[in-house]
């Protein structure tokens, strides 16, 4: 399942990158398939394969593409900053240069995509199943005269 046209042309203009200049559609679409959700219908971007060890996943033909473009774009706007982590300020010629201030914005902007990223979910399984009979000792508790 591959991102549509229409992401790719939204978490451009997230990141500030109009152009494939530096990212090209195969890494835009790369950032985001990275971030699959849960698709409206509840369905799980893939199935568990349990007859191989480890368990496998494979695509879930019922699931519809459904991505976390802020968690893509937090991403993309980190990277940006890491390319620019080395500017640093300076004076010269009675000028005062303060490009350490890019890397200040681009990480700024990380951070507020990354607060608007999707919740993250997990099924939970009960254990031990309902009607076993196991017990467990507890070491906190106190001990029963």
């Amino acid at each position: 399942m591959a991102a549509t046209a229409a992401q790719i042309a939204r978490l451009r203009r997230m990141v500030g990158e109009p152009t494939d200049a530096t990212y090209d559609d195969d890494a835009i679409s790369d950032a985001i398939e990275r971030y699959r959700l849960i698709d409206e219908q509840g369905e799980l971007p893939y199935t568990l394969d349990t007859s191989t060890q480890p368990p496998t996943e494979d695509d879930n033909e019922d699931w519809i593409p459904t991505y976390d473009l802020n968690a893509a774009a937090a991403d993309i706007w980190a990277e940006k900053a890491a390319g620019v982590s080395g500017d640093f300020d300076f004076s010269a010629d009675g000028g005062r240069y303060t490009r350490s201030q890019v890397y200040e914005q681009y990480m700024k902007q990380s951070r507020y995509y990354r607060a608007r990223r999707s919740a993250a979910t997990i099924r939970m399984h009960k254990s031990p199943e309902e009607g076993e009979d196991v017990r467990y000792w507890i070491a906190n508790l106190p001990e029963s005269d």
